[in-house]
C-alpha cells in the first residue's frame, strides 16, 4: 500500500513571472508551506523576499489599501489587501479574490453592529494582491480597515501593518506567532503596527511603534490617532 505523504500544487497564476507552490504534508499532522519561485531561463529559483511580490508600489497612500502580515506555514508574509467600496446599482455585490466570501459577509455585519458603519447600499470588492490565497482569520482586521478606508476615501498610514481576528461580538482576537509577524514587518521597514491587545510585545521592537486594541471600534479610533 502506498501512502501519499506530501502533495505539491501550484497556486495563483504566473503573475510577473513568479509561481506560488504550496506543500501539504499530512502523515504526522497537517503542515502547510508556501514556496515562492521565480521562473527563469534556467528553471525555478527561490525568491529571497517574497513579501515584495504581494505589496503594490504606490507613489503615495491610496484609500482602500491595507498591509496584512499573514502566516504561511512557518513563514510570516506581508500581503496587501485592497478594498473597493462603491455605490451599488441594484442588489449590492460582495466579491473576494484570495479571501473567503462568506467571511466577508460576516465581517460587514460586525462592522455595522459594533462600529456603526454600514455598507447596505454599497458594492464591496476585496482582493489579495499577487494571487495568494489567505485562509487564516487573522486577516479580518486588515480587511475591515481597508473597507473603512475605501468607504471614507481616506488612506491608511503608508508604513502601517495590521493583523488580528475579529469575533462576532466585536472583539479582536490574537493571532499565532505575533512576535514573528512584527519582527518581519520591522525588518522590511514598516514603522507602525495595529494589532490585537493580546499580541502586544512585552519588549519594544526597534523601529516599530505598536498600537493595540481589544475591540473593533477601538482599533478604528487608534487609526484616527495616526491621521
Amino acid at each position: 500500500e502506498h501512502i501519499v505523504d506530501t502533495v505539491l500544487y501550484f497556486e495563483g497564476d504566473t503573475h510577473s513571472g513568479y509561481r506560488l507552490i504550496r506543500a501539504c504534508k499530512n502523515r504526522f499532522g497537517a503542515v502547510n508551506e508556501l514556496g515562492v519561485f521565480a521562473m527563469t531561463d534556467r528553471g525555478l529559483r527561490g525568491v529571497n523576499n517574497p513579501s515584495a511580490l504581494f505589496l503594490s508600489q504606490h507613489a503615495a497612500g491610496v484609500p482602500g489599501s491595507c498591509v496584512l502580515v499573514t502566516q504561511e506555514g512557518t513563514r510570516p508574509l506581508l500581503v496587501e489587501i485592497q478594498a473597493l467600496v462603491d455605490q451599488a446599482h441594484g442588489n449590492p455585490r460582495r466579491l473576494t479574490v484570495g479571501l473567503d466570501a462568506q467571511r466577508l459577509a460576516m465581517l460587514l455585519a460586525v462592522l455595522h453592529r459594533h462600529a456603526g458603519i454600514g455598507c447596505f447600499d454599497q458594492d464591496v470588492f476585496i482582493n489579495a494582491v499577487g494571487g495568494v490565497k489567505i485562509t487564516e482569520p487573522a486577516a479580518d482586521l486588515a480587511v475591515l480597515l481597508s473597507i473603512v478606508s475605501s468607504l471614507r476615501n481616506k488612506p491608511l498610514p503608508e508604513k502601517l501593518i495590521v493583523f488580528g481576528e475579529v469575533g462576532l461580538t466585536g472583539e479582536i482576537r490574537p493571532a499565532p506567532r505575533g512576535q514573528e509577524r512584527l519582527k518581519e514587518a520591522a525588518k522590511l521597514g514598516f514603522t507602525h503596527a495595529l494589532i490585537p491587545q493580546a499580541n502586544a510585545p512585552k519588549q519594544p521592537i526597534e523601529g516599530l511603534t505598536i498600537l493595540s486594541a481589544a475591540r473593533l471600534e477601538e482599533a478604528i479610533d487608534r487609526w484616527r490617532e495616526l491621521e
